[in-house]
């Protein structure tokens, strides 16, 4: 079973965790991690894109002139689409674009996404990351006691201190344990976890 040091805020080794097998150690499955990733993307897109129909765009229904012996193309209303103005045929309408994966693809990608993490020895358990005072100059002090640039920052939602702490620091992410994801675990170097948070989320995807 891989082992892990618990750290404190300064960087320093203060005991031994022992990094179960089935959580840390098991094959990395890329596809899994695709699929997770893209899900997560497609759950944020806002789907907003729209055009006017020729039902939305202002204008009139009556006919702009008679239907024979003008010379002109006939024409049944100023809103056509060939008009200018007129509406957008077949044009982008609001669209949600999310959808689910089966909850076991989902556990399997995130085992997969922190076997990955523990493979580039980028995993980081720290006995406890709260602040004196919820201060970006106080969280940037703490990472740059653990030697990170770049992390997801993981912690019981209790300690939200933290949490106000982290929001204005480049490249660094923090969230509730009960929160995290395939895809935020894969978007920063470094996997930082109170010895709390790490333990809570071990037993959930046991």
């Amino acid at each position: 079973m891989p082992k892990a040091q618990v750290l404190d805020k300064n960087g320093n080794s203060t005991a031994e965790i022992d990094l179960p097998a089935a959580v840390f150690g098991g094959p990395v499955n890329d596809h899994l991690l695709y699929e997770a990733a893209l899900n997560y993307q497609a759950n944020q897109r806002r789907g907003t894109a729209t055009t006017k129909t020729r039902a939305e765009v202002s204008g009139s229904n009556r006919k702009p002139w008679r239907q024979k012996g003008t010379g002109r193309a006939r024409a049944g209303a100023t809103r056509s689409p060939i008009w200018r103005k007129g509406g957008t045929t077949f044009g982008p309408r609001p669209k949600d674009y999310g959808y689910s994966l089966p909850k076991a693809a989902k556990i399997g990608a995130l085992r997969s996404a922190l076997a990955a993490k523990q493979a580039d020895q980028a995993i980081l358990i720290v006995n406890d990351l709260t602040l004196t005072a919820a201060k970006t100059k106080e969280a940037a002090q703490l990472l740059k006691g653990l030697k990170v640039d770049s992390a997801l920052v993981v912690d019981v939602r209790e300690n939200a201190g933290l949490f106000t702490a982290m929001r204005n620091i480049p490249k660094v992410k923090a969230v509730d344990w009960r929160t995290v994801n395939t895809h935020d675990v894969l978007s920063y170097k470094w996997l930082v976890l109170s010895r709390q948070a790490f333990e809570s989320l071990v037993e959930k995807l046991k």
